[in-house]
C-alpha cells in the first residue's frame, strides 16, 4: 500500500468487491474488466472445536474491542484492511461460504486434491 500511495508502484485494481477507501481511485478487478471477480483475504482466530462457548465469546469480545481502538483501526485501514470484527457465528458462516466457493472454482478448473 505505501508504494502505491507514493507512486513507486501503479495499482491496477483491488480484488475486493468494492473499492478500498484508502485508495479509492483504484478500481476493483471487476470494474477493470473481469466481471464477478472477487478474492478477499480474511484473518481470524481459530480454536479447537470443543472449546467452551464462554472462552470463544471472551476471546471474540477481546479481539473486537482491540479492533475498535481508534489507533488500531486507523492503522489497519491505512494498510487496506476492511476491519469487521464479526461474531463467531458470522466468521463460521463466512468460512463455510468461502470453502464452498473455492471448492466450486477448483472443480471448474479441473484441479483435484492430491
Amino acid at each position: 500500500m505505501p508504494h502505491a500511495k507514493t507512486g513507486r508502484l501503479r495499482a491496477l485494481g483491488v480484488t475486493s468487491a468494492r473499492r478500498l477507501p484508502v485508495i479509492s481511485e483504484v478500481p476493483t478487478i471487476a470494474e477493470a474488466g473481469l466481471p464477478g471477480f472477487e478474492v478477499n483475504n480474511c484473518y481470524g482466530i481459530l480454536v479447537p472445536a470443543k472449546t467452551p462457548n464462554a472462552v470463544v465469546n471472551k476471546l471474540n469480545a477481546d479481539v473486537v474491542r482491540i479492533l475498535r481502538v481508534p489507533d488500531m483501526r486507523v492503522h489497519l485501514e491505512s494498510l487496506g484492511f476492511d476491519v469487521l470484527g464479526t461474531t463467531p457465528e458470522e466468521f463460521a458462516a463466512f468460512t463455510r461460504a468461502d470453502i464452498a466457493k473455492w471448492a466450486r472454482e477448483l472443480k471448474a478448473a479441473g484441479i483435484k486434491p492430491q
